[in-house]
């Protein structure tokens, strides 16, 4: 079908490997799908996966871009469904980084069929403070504030969340491709989409997820810190936490050989 060959190339979906089960792998806010390629080697012998970047981000089709549509994440959700309608996917195993858990969230509480278990890495469903009861890490002026420098100063305000969300003691490549990253994505597209990561509260959807979940966590994280993945693990029915002695909030790129050896613990079960 035509419609399906336009989602395909829109979202510059690719699926690789073999298997019997789908995985189906989700990049984070400023990210692509090359940012899986240290879990992937492992995973594709294993496995059939499905990669793509959302309307924006890497190499999908600019021109698909929406305001409206993007303008909160169940856009990025409509997607996820809309792939996995493409590619005819049931029951497959969803792979979403930091916001793209969320987002896989929203997908799966509105076509349950699409995914059977799901594995969040460094998720937050909110990253704003409602002390005393949540503390998402953020005040709202001070997002606020870095929404703004996007605007003044795009270049500065990539180089100074890079090594934020890449965190200490990883290697300065992985921060600098993460900066990289950041500057190749469009500015207006990056602004949307910060707006509706940033700025939202989906804490409220958390006990809608029927699937079992895996939830990483990064022991130190500026942008999720433990306390987050224990909230998250709490209002999730049938979920597991797992605590990463790491620095960071991406650990498919600094320690992939812990992430996967846990992911198939986790699907071998």
């Amino acid at each position: 079908m035509p419609i399906s060959n336009d989602v395909l190339t829109r979202n510059n979906v690719k699926v690789i490997g073999t298997g019997s089960k789908t995985l189906m792998l989700a990049h984070g806010f400023g990210c692509d799908q090359n940012m899986w390629r240290f879990i992937m080697p492992v995973l594709e012998k294993k496995f059939k996966i499905v990669l793509f970047d959302y309307v924006g981000s890497g190499s999908s089709d600019l021109s698909q871009y929406d305001k409206e549509r993007y303008s909160g994440l169940e856009g990025y959700a409509k997607d996820i469904i809309e792939i996995g309608e493409a590619l005819q996917l049931s029951d497959a195993i969803f792979i979403g980084h930091s916001v793209s858990s969320i987002i896989g969230t929203l997908a799966s509480i509105e076509v349950p069929t699409l995914f059977s278990k799901m594995i969040m890495i460094c998720p937050s469903p909110c990253f704003l403070n409602f002390p005393p009861d949540y503390l998402g890490g953020f005040e709202k002026q001070d997002l606020l504030e870095l929404l703004n420098l996007m605007d003044k100063n795009y270049i500065g305000w990539a180089n100074y969340l890079a090594p934020l969300v890449m965190g200490d003691n990883n290697p300065s490549e992985l921060t600098g491709e993460l900066s990289s990253s950041f500057c190749s994505t469009d500015p207006v597209v990056a602004k949307g989409f910060a707006k509706a990561t940033f700025l939202s509260d989906y804490r409220h959807i958390l006990k809608d997820i029927k699937q079992p979940t895996l939830i990483f966590q990064s022991k130190n994280d500026s942008l999720a810190s433990p306390e987050i993945g224990r909230f998250i693990n709490e209002n999730i029915t049938g979920s597991e936490l797992e605590v990463v002695e790491a620095d960071g909030h991406c650990l498919h790129m600094t320690h992939p050989e812990q992430i996967t050896n846990s992911i198939f613990e986790y699907l071998n079960k």
